[in-house]
Parts: structure tokens; sequence; C-alpha cells
């Protein structure tokens, strides 16, 4: 079996210096190595490759422990994951799933990594007093990041 705690060091190891960061680590009991990485700028081919040679060259050789590795994008429909997913995604708007079930869609605004928490800007209709029809108003919504099931990236094509 992989030691998990050398290879999180070889991956930490493997991404210094390339502008990326860990999303994911799993090992599946066969040994299916998979790490998941982003980057502000997302991630190319050529980093993954390179990647996963840094990782290869720490890990026991295939002959003393049968593995497979999978180095790539965390992808941009993934639910976040991880503090730098959301401050990439500063500005986008998301789509928050709460675990007791509500779904909030708006603008990320704001990121709080020190308390595990971000806040969103909700486009809400709103009646003023003595106004005869309500205006949409970004109303903001904060949200602890353990509170929500899923937050993910939402995309529409004009």
């Amino acid at each position: 079996m992989i030691d998990k705690t050398k290879l999180r060091a070889a991956v930490e190891d493997a991404i210094k210096g390339k502008g990326v960061f860990v999303t994911d680590i799993t090992v599946s009991p066969d040994n299916d190595i998979v790490v998941e990485i982003d980057s502000a700028d997302g991630v190319d081919l050529d980093t993954c490759a390179d990647i996963t040679r840094k990782i290869e060259a720490e890990l026991p050789s295939r002959d003393e422990e049968d593995y497979s590795l999978e180095v790539g994008s965390a992808g941009i429909t993934a639910p976040f994951k991880v503090v730098e997913q959301y401050t990439k995604n500063l500005g986008k708007e998301v789509e928050v799933l709460t675990k007791d079930g509500r779904k909030v869609t708006g603008v990320l605004t704001g990121v709080d990594g020190d308390t595990s928490s971000f806040t969103i800007s909700v486009p809400t209709k709103v009646k003023e007093p003595g106004a005869k029809r309500p205006t949409v108003q970004d109303v903001p919504e904060h949200f602890k990041m353990d509170a929500c099931k899923q937050v993910k990236h939402v995309f529409k094509f004009k």
C-alpha cells in the first residue's frame, strides 16, 4: 500500500514553483492514485506530465509496488474543495448547495480563508416603501464552507 504521507510530500515537492495548488489526492485500495491540481490560470498538459514524472521519481518502483498515477486538472465544473478555488473564482457566478438543501446562485464577492467562509451577492427583488414595483438589488449572503454540500462555478453560454 502506498504511504499517503510520503505521497503528499512528493506531490507538494513536485508542485513547488509551478504556480499550482492541490485540490485533492485520493488513493484507492488498488493503489490507483489520483492527484487533482489547479491554478489561477488553469493547468496545461505539460505541467501535469512534469508533475507526474516528479511524483513517480519519489514513489517506490513499480516492481516493488504496483500502482497507477493520474495527475490532472480539477476541471472547470468540479465543486470547490480548497480555499484557493474560491479565491480563483472571485467575481464569478457560483451556485451554492447548502447542507440543509437550499440552492443559492450569485456572484462570489469575498473569501475569508481564516474563518473558512465566503460571501456571494444574490440578486433579490426588493419593494421599496411607496414604490409601485419591486427593484432587483444585490443582497450579500454569507456562508461557512463546511455548511455547504457543494459550491461550483456557473457557466452560461450566450
